[in-house]
């Protein structure tokens, strides 16, 4: 610890003995910085503070989300400082003054860029706006003013953005989804002539409506729901004829002595039946035929009555019968329609497999064209109707909580910080220079740094004596350093100070 604390003396008084150096060091680096930093122009900041309200009851009921609206809300702001904006900003303010061409327009596009802060808070709905002018070849007022006019114009520009950039990007949206629509339209038509014209050709080899793999997977479904119909059907038939072969025709008894005979009785009954239009493939005209022809053979070729009297349970029965049989019969010919027709399609599915390979590629190019067309319609019907509500209803409302202000003070460079600073890095170089220039010579300032550097015994030291004469001029010397090291910190508070007030009277 006592080595290192020598070394540090030793180093402390190779820079004291060198201080004037030091001072020059700094004295010189200190003039160079504060009239680099007087060279800075000052830069004015001007900042206006926008609230962008984005709530409609009216969206929300139609389905148009704020969601959407704060999409368009990122739109603008990010279209804000697009080369046409700043066009209209450089020409909107008293920078078109220092323009002369198109070069100088686009340089002074460039700078804004550079110069212009466009932040959003953390609700989104407040958007900072700011602008720095910091023109060399302007007044401080000139300066001050170009950067008010700029935030000024951008806000004003924001507003028409959002309130006619809206309008303009649905005409767009509309006029490209009409433009894809008549495209779709015409596609559609194509697709579905071309199904027409297949359909025709190939009308007696693929019956019915939807592709051969549809229609055949329904007609298996229809044949195995008439399957099951059919077992119905046919229980039920054979549970009537049961109860027919245990109930008798007739009931014995005598007939009724004058009075109309059975055969007359079910001949009129047919004939009522007919009267009323029923056809005769009819369950209950069958029914009713069976009877006569019945009662024709029991009586004779003479027609007289047969003894007894008929037994209405019979025919009842008889007639459920015939409507049980007539159903089990239509039942079994549309099962064999179906089969023949099943039959057919496989068989020309075997026979000409690519028939039924482009009947379903036509199909599907239909219903995806189709879905697409349907589609266009409903976002360019979604589209108008959300910018009518825009239109109409003004969904984005601007309030101005901040207006630009006209900054006073500049807000750039901070001059006291960076004078300060210039202080200290021309201190810390002096000291460099000195501790540097002290490392490079090759002096030894204590005997046992010399006795390490020889490498043999250093017997003693002598120390310096000073005469009166030589106290008297060291502290005269002492004093002038003084002075010169207080006359660059006073140099520099000076500085400060006349910053301060050249603020003041800005």
């Amino acid at each position: 610890m006592a080595g290192l604390y020598d070394e540090l003396l030793v180093l402390l008084h190779g820079i004291w003995s060198r201080r004037w150096i030091a001072l020059a060091v700094a004295w010189g680096v200190c003039m160079l910085g504060w009239l680099g930093v007087s060279l800075i122009p000052n830069g004015y900041e001007s900042k206006a503070r926008v609230y962008v309200n984005t709530q409609s009851l009216l969206e929300d009921k139609i389905g148009i989300t704020q969601v959407q609206s704060q999409q368009d809300l990122d739109r603008v702001r990010q279209t804000l400082l697009s080369a046409e904006n700043l066009e209209k900003v450089v020409r909107g303010t008293d920078l078109a003054q220092t323009i002369s061409g198109p070069r100088d327009v686009a340089g002074k596009i460039t700078t804004l860029r550079e110069h212009i802060t466009v932040l959003a808070q953390a609700d989104p709905s407040m958007i900072d706006i700011s602008a720095t002018s910091a023109d060399s070849g302007l007044s401080d007022g000139a300066n001050a003013r170009i950067a008010q006019q700029v935030v000024q114009k951008l806000i004003d520009i924001f507003q028409e953005e959002n309130l006619t950039g809206g309008r303009t990007e649905t005409r767009q949206s509309l006029a490209f989804l009409d433009q894809q629509i008549a495209g779709r339209g015409k596609q559609l038509e194509a697709a579905d002539k071309r199904r027409v014209e297949f359909a025709q050709r190939y009308a007696g080899v693929l019956p019915g409506a939807g592709t051969i793999s549809q229609r055949m997977d329904a007609a298996r479904l229809e044949i195995n729901n008439i399957d099951a119909q059919l077992v119905q059907a046919q229980s039920a038939l054979s549970a009537m004829n049961g109860q027919l072969a245990g109930t008798p025709a007739t009931l014995p008894g005598v007939a009724v002595g004058g009075g109309a005979s059975p055969l007359a009785q079910a001949q009129a009954e047919l004939a009522g039946m007919r009267a009323r239009g029923w056809t005769a493939s009819h369950p209950d005209v069958i029914a009713a035929q069976r009877q006569v022809d019945n009662l024709r053979r029991q009586g004779g070729a003479s027609g007289a009555a047969a003894a007894g009297t008929p037994n209405p349970a019979y025919l009842s029965i008889k007639s459920m019968q015939a409507e049980r049989a007539a159903t089990v019969q239509a039942l079994s010919t549309r099962k064999a329609q179906l089969q023949a027709d099943l039959n057919t399609m496989t068989a020309h599915q075997i026979d000409e497999p690519g028939v039924a390979s482009e009947q379903e590629k036509l199909d599907r190019d239909y219903a995806a064209l189709q879905t697409q067309y349907d589609k266009l319609l409903a976002d360019r019907e979604e589209i108008r109707l959300r910018g009518d509500v825009k239109t109409e209803t003004g969904a984005v409302q601007f309030s101005l909580l901040q207006p630009a202000s006209l900054p006073t003070a500049p807000a750039a460079p901070n001059r006291p910080l960076l004078l300060l600073g210039v202080l200290i890095l021309g201190i810390g170089a002096g000291i460099g220079v000195a501790f540097a220039i002290g490392q490079l010579k090759g002096t030894f300032p204590t005997a046992a740094r010399l006795e390490r550097a020889v490498g043999i015994p250093v017997a003693g030291s002598i120390t310096q004596v000073a005469s009166t004469a030589q106290v008297t001029l060291d502290k005269q010397r002492m004093k002038w350093f003084a002075g010169a090291s207080g006359g660059l910190a006073a140099l520099c508070l000076l500085l400060i100070v006349v910053e301060f007030i050249q603020r003041g009277t800005a």
